[in-house]
């Protein structure tokens, strides 16, 4: 008796890089479409930054959720491939995204909520020189340094994967 599946049963080989390819695909245009369009009207339709900063805080940790997720899957998915660009790119790239969304999700967003919550006054209307609205800043710049950095892994992680598809499809 053999030790292999039946074939209906067997895992299809091919299935990890496509499948990678879109969830990853569609987290990079959530994140390019939050950070480009949704912020920048946020801020430019609510009636104060206040406001604005609220509808960012709270839609922010679903994108980070969803990235932590997506390099989850990477991860798991280069488990299951074959050895190649595609799974080393899957691997380290699903471990960076799945560590930099869940640093800025569970590190930096608590300690920006904990700032806010000790302020006195909403962060425009504090002094510039004011160490609490640079914290914030400092803050600020690492949240978006992390999504950021995220973003750019997974562009190269989804340009790898396009690469060993297509390649794929031509042989």
């Amino acid at each position: 008796m053999s030790g292999a599946a039946p074939e209906p049963l067997r895992a299809h080989a091919g299935w990890p890089a496509p499948v990678s390819a879109l969830l990853l695909a569609a987290w990079l245009g959530a994140a390019l479409y939050f950070s480009v369009v949704v912020t920048r009207a946020a801020f430019a339709v609510l009636p104060t930054r206040t406001l604005a900063g609220a509808l960012v805080g709270q839609t922010l940790p679903v994108l980070f959720d969803t990235g932590m997720l997506v390099g989850a899957f990477l991860v798991a998915a280069a488990l299951l491939s074959r050895p190649g660009a595609a799974r080393t790119a899957s691997l380290a790239g699903g471990i960076t995204i799945a560590a930099l969304t869940a640093a800025a999700r569970f590190v930096i967003l608590s300690r920006i909520e904990r700032l806010r919550l000790s302020m006195p006054a909403a962060i425009d209307s504090l002094p510039i020189d004011d160490p609490s609205r640079r914290a914030f800043g400092q803050l600020h710049a690492l949240s978006v340094g992390a999504l950021g950095l995220a973003m750019l892994v997974g562009i190269v992680v989804a340009v790898v994967l396009a690469h060993t598809l297509t390649v794929a499809a031509n042989e």
